[in-house]
């Protein structure tokens, strides 16, 4: 569902409290740093408690995340003055003070905030991305606030938050989407709407398609399952052209049982976002042309259900990957690497990119290895592993680089086929070692894997991250496809 929350800037220079007036707001939030007492100048109107009396009282220290609240009388009216605190002024320190504003505010109307000093895009974007819903059935007691106006003459920042505070929202809304209804082809059909919102380039390849082409990976993967395989391809090309190629390849399993090598059932809970990577690099494409990207992008989702039946894949069955590669199927929970494979192998042969990024919630191992909050990256480019190191850093969604450990490969090796899809020789590093099994697919020219199993799910609200799938590798990819 679309975020609920829009953010007006206003940069006509009216004190915060007089557009508060003059608009009904029931909110006005004011920044507070560590150190200083707080600074309402700009308020236009008189709290009846002394801001800095407020902060003394509560032992409030303007952290990031701290927000306090007072009664404020504007004209005839009670309203409420929010003090927020901002931290050390960083983009991240701005998203977790917009956040913070946008749970207080829940079940508010209007909201009017004078924006920290630093980057008003990070803030509006923490306050969109903080507002974020998602449910089925009854609407819930209190919505998030329905408007925000922020006190800022930067109105291409704040708009392009709101592109991408979007995006991430859409990215989201895939992955919540309970596995009843959300099959490939349901996936599928999502994407065309995208196409059509956005004017983008689409093909749907289903199973006959599938069978027709030889994406083997996508078909045993999927065989087990009443809903077919899909490959979804989206394409963005900029007006007047673009000087490189980016291919962008997304794991889109829309469930996960682990197949016949079945997962233990608490696994098995988050399992419908096993597509959240597949519903960003959607997302993604979906968000180029309003940010009028320079880059030529293709989206490649690779979708399937991995279920168990009379008909699923079997450990010890050997697949034909698009181009004619073999894999042993060592075990069929190591199922997304097989779709990944069928869509590496095709970006490289048939699209001719400068560069292939792909983006998967693949093993356990990456979120053993870096918690929930970052991204393992493995690249063979060094330029480009560090251009998608500074994107992260820049969009608050960090990536730690991992190491692809040549002296591993032979763990892969398989008895009847090219490659196997899981480690057998004791070697461990089970990220690594897929990341090794992927390259075997990605062919010679500049490749990174982004393995986001631990970032793409939270536990709980956190920041700038909600419950459930946090859209993870949306504002990263943004970041990357549309800076020099």
């Amino acid at each position: 569902m679309p975020i609920r929350t829009r953010i007006s800037p206003a940069g006509d220079g009216r004190p915060a409290g007089e557009i508060a007036l003059a608009e009904g707001a029931e909110l006005v939030a004011v920044p507070v740093r560590p150190g200083p007492e707080a600074d309402v100048a700009g308020l236009g109107v008189s709290p009846p408690v002394d801001p800095a009396e407020l902060l003394a009282f509560h032992d409030a220290k303007g952290e990031a995340g701290e927000v306090l609240a007072c009664p404020l009388r504007l004209g005839d009216r009670t309203a409420e003055l929010l003090l927020y605190g901002v931290g050390d002024g960083s983009p991240g320190a701005l998203r977790r003070a917009g956040a913070a504003l946008a749970r207080r505010a829940k079940g508010r109307e209007h909201l009017v905030a004078v924006p920290p000093e630093g980057d008003p895009a990070a803030f509006a974007e923490g306050l969109l991305l903080g507002s974020y819903e998602f449910w089925i059935g009854e609407e819930p007691r209190k919505r998030a606030v329905g408007a925000v106006t922020v006190r800022t003459a930067d109105r291409a920042a704040v708009d392009r938050a709101v592109i991408v505070a979007q995006a991430v929202a859409q990215a989201r809304d895939l992955a919540n989407q309970p596995s009843t209804d959300k099959g490939p082809a349901w996936l599928a059909d999502r994407a065309v709407e995208f196409a059509e919102a956005a004017g983008l380039g689409v093909r749907i390849r289903d199973e006959n398609a599938l069978r027709a082409e030889g994406f083997g990976g996508l078909l045993t993967v999927g065989a087990g399952s009443p809903r077919p395989p899909r490959l979804i391809e989206l394409t963005y090309e900029p007006e007047g052209g673009a000087d490189r190629h980016v291919v962008l390849v997304g794991k889109g399993i829309t469930f996960d049982s682990g197949g016949l090598s079945l997962k233990p059932t608490d696994n098995m809970k988050t399992m419908k976002t096993d597509m959240a990577a597949g519903g960003a690099v959607m997302a993604v494409l979906r968000a180029l042309p309003a940010l009028n990207a320079r880059v030529r992008v293709t989206g490649l989702v690779a979708a399937a259900e991995n279920a168990f039946s009379g008909s699923a894949m079997r450990p010890s069955d050997v697949i034909s990957h698009y181009g004619g590669k073999t894999s042993e199927v060592l075990n069929t929970d190591a199922e997304g690497r097989l779709v990944l494979a069928d869509a590496l192998a095709y970006a490289d042969a048939d699209l001719d990119p400068d560069e292939v990024i792909d983006v998967a919630t693949l093993t356990g191992a990456a979120k053993v290895a870096l918690g929930l909050r970052h991204g393992a990256l493995f690249a063979t480019d060094d330029a480009l592993a560090d251009r998608l190191l500074a994107a992260g850093e820049a969009a608050g969604e960090p990536l730690w680089r991992m190491p692809l450990v040549d002296d591993y490969r032979p763990g892969i090796d398989s008895e009847v086929a090219d490659v196997a899809n899981i480690e057998r020789r004791g070697y461990g590093g089970g990220a690594i070692m897929a990341a090794l099994f992927l390259r075997e697919f990605a062919g010679k020219r500049p490749w990174a894997h982004l393995d986001i199993a631990g970032p793409a799910r939270s536990t709980s609200d956190e920041a700038e991250l909600t419950k459930g799938a946090t859209g993870y590798g949306v504002r990263l990819l943004l970041t990357l496809l549309t800076t020099a």
